[in-house]
């Protein structure tokens, strides 16, 4: 019969204490890991959890903004907003258009920074001139970019100048069908470099032993692409793929400025926009709370499914 003394069998009689938890320097490492952790979470509470709690709390009040020291009732109205927001067709219509951005943006945004991050990690000329220069725009101020993209795109742009009568009726920027690709577009330029980034750093983690293998198999420069780059940087794909929906569903400054405000009918309103327009110009925060809500729950289905599509495999 095995005897088991109190030293073996730990505190609790049968199961081995974990090492360290109990010791005063387990205790110690502990604490100061809380301490170094504490500033993200107090941010995390500050600048997301309670601002949540309370759209959270305006969605389901009908709500109004006062001026300061001004008192008016908020009386609980259940669910009613969010049967509003679901009602309204200009809401659908705004997920309808961020549906059409995240299909243009995020296929466009994965492909192009990732063969342009391959080709920057390559030894060729001027390497750091071209990393700079993808990643001006992406530091550069939407408003500065936005009258590039006028003088090009305008109705009296340089590109409906270089087409002539081969140039779209109505013009690219209010044109119902083009409004939104147009938008895609501009964002995928506008943060091209910023994902490009992103691959660069992904890639230092690519051994170069396994391209010299793939070469030695045979391999060419495409197939090393797909059988070593591709595969090498998965981890980053998906951070890529979140990050560029986030972007996307948030997206505000571009139609505001591009469109004049989400024209033409509404072809280019995002949820955002419509939550400005409705909770700040008409004054209906409530109902923009809720809306927020609804776009919080699409985006982290739609991130999740990103996520499982973009790891299947590993």
């Amino acid at each position: 019969m095995t005897n088991l003394s109190p030293t073996a069998a730990g505190p609790t009689g049968g199961r081995p204490a974990r090492k360290g938890a109990a010791t005063p320097h387990g205790r110690a490492r502990s604490r100061a890991g809380a301490l170094f952790v504490s500033p993200y979470v107090l941010f995390l509470l500050v600048v997301f959890a309670v601002p949540l709690a309370y759209t959270l709390w305006i969605s389901v009040h009908r709500f109004y903004f006062t001026a300061p020291g001004t008192h008016v009732d908020s009386p609980w109205v259940g669910l009613s907003n969010y049967r509003d927001v679901f009602t309204d067709p200009v809401v659908g219509r705004a997920f309808l258009n961020i549906g059409v951005f995240l299909v243009i943006n995020v296929p466009l945004t994965v492909l192009l920074s990732l063969v342009l991050a391959a080709a920057l990690n390559a030894k060729i000329r001027f390497r750091a001139f071209f990393r700079a220069a993808y990643y001006l725009p992406y530091i550069t101020a939407s408003v500065a970019l936005v009258a590039v993209w006028q003088f090009l795109f305008g109705t009296d742009g340089f590109v409906n100048n270089v087409l002539g009568a081969h140039a779209p009726d109505p013009s690219w920027l209010v044109n119902s069908h083009l409004a939104m690709p147009m938008i895609a577009l501009f964002v995928t330029w506008k943060q091209l470099g910023f994902f490009v980034m992103l691959y660069l750093a992904a890639l230092q983690n690519v051994g170069r032993e396994l391209y010299e293998a793939a070469s030695v198999d045979g391999a060419g420069r495409i197939r090393q692409f797909f059988s070593v780059t591709v595969p090498g940087v998965r981890p980053a794909t998906t951070l890529v793929v979140i990050y560029a929906i986030i972007t996307g569903a948030n997206l505000f400054s571009e139609p505001y400025l591009l469109t004049g405000g989400g024209g033409p009918d509404h072809a280019s309103t995002s949820p955002v926009l419509l939550m400005y327009q409705k909770g700040i110009e008409q004054g209906h925060p409530d109902f923009a709370a809720a809306l927020g809500v609804v776009l919080v729950g699409f985006v982290l289905v739609v991130s999740l499914a990103a996520r499982k599509l973009t790891e299947r495999g590993n």
